[in-house]
């Protein structure tokens, strides 16, 4: 009797999808073994997880920090870790139950949602401990320009915590309209970005250019560049 094509190569698909399965599985476990930063998605919030590759009851080993608890609560909870799947990382407790999972959106990067309290991030420690610094460098007072250079604002980010994940921004006098009527009041850096907040929720995005600039995304003609102050 003849196969026809459909029939083989459904028939080798199944053949092949466990191998290549667990190829890809073994491969997101090389990438997680070693020191890793659980935190709230500014980092106000964090949590240094060692990931081993020793066998551990229902998964594999990890360890916490000892502030881990303090800082977030349900990481009491979680006893070892596994692949679900296959780009699943799953922080599971003693029975084997989620107590949240990552799936990878950047290269090194994991985010979990646990319901009710929000979203999380998991991602290398140096990666992590090199943001903070970038944030550290980010304190201090800016100027806002327009794309022709002409400067139409002043104001100073800081370090102190407002609500939530992010830092109060004051702005200096005379501020051009435009920038007076958003009114900016928070910040934060998410993801190479500079996230201004107004009062209503209204938000800006700046990001770095080629000439060390953070210029507002989406970019126009006279768009609007953020410099430090001099």
């Amino acid at each position: 009797m003849r196969l026809q094509a459909p029939f083989i190569a459904a028939l080798a698909s199944l053949v092949l999808a466990p191998p290549a399965q667990a190829q890809q599985q073994d491969a997101l476990k090389k990438e997680m073994i070693g020191q890793w930063e659980l935190s709230t998605t500014e980092r106000s919030k964090t949590c240094v997880v060692t990931i081993k590759n020793e066998a551990a009851p229902g998964g594999m080993k990890l360890e916490l920090e000892p502030g881990c608890a303090a800082a977030l609560p349900f990481t009491s909870d979680i006893k070892a870790w596994s692949i679900k799947g296959l780009d699943i990382v799953r922080l599971q407790d003693a029975t084997g139950n989620s107590v949240i999972d990552f799936t990878e959106v950047e290269s090194g990067i994991f985010e979990g949602l646990r319901q009710g309290e929000g979203v999380y991030i998991l991602q290398n420690l140096a990666a992590a401990r090199s943001l903070a610094k970038s944030m550290d460098q980010m304190i201090g007072d800016w100027q806002i320009v327009r794309g022709n250079g002409r400067p139409i604002c002043g104001l100073t980010l800081t370090n102190t915590e407002a609500t939530g994940d992010n830092f109060q921004v004051f702005l200096k006098p005379k501020c051009d309209p435009a920038i007076a009527t958003f009114g900016p009041q928070q910040w934060r850096l998410e993801r190479g970005q500079i996230i201004l907040m107004s009062k209503t929720g209204e938000t800006w995005q700046f990001e770095a250019d080629d000439n060390a600039q953070w210029r507002r995304v989406p970019d126009s003609a006279d768009g609007l560049v953020m410099l430090r102050g001099q």
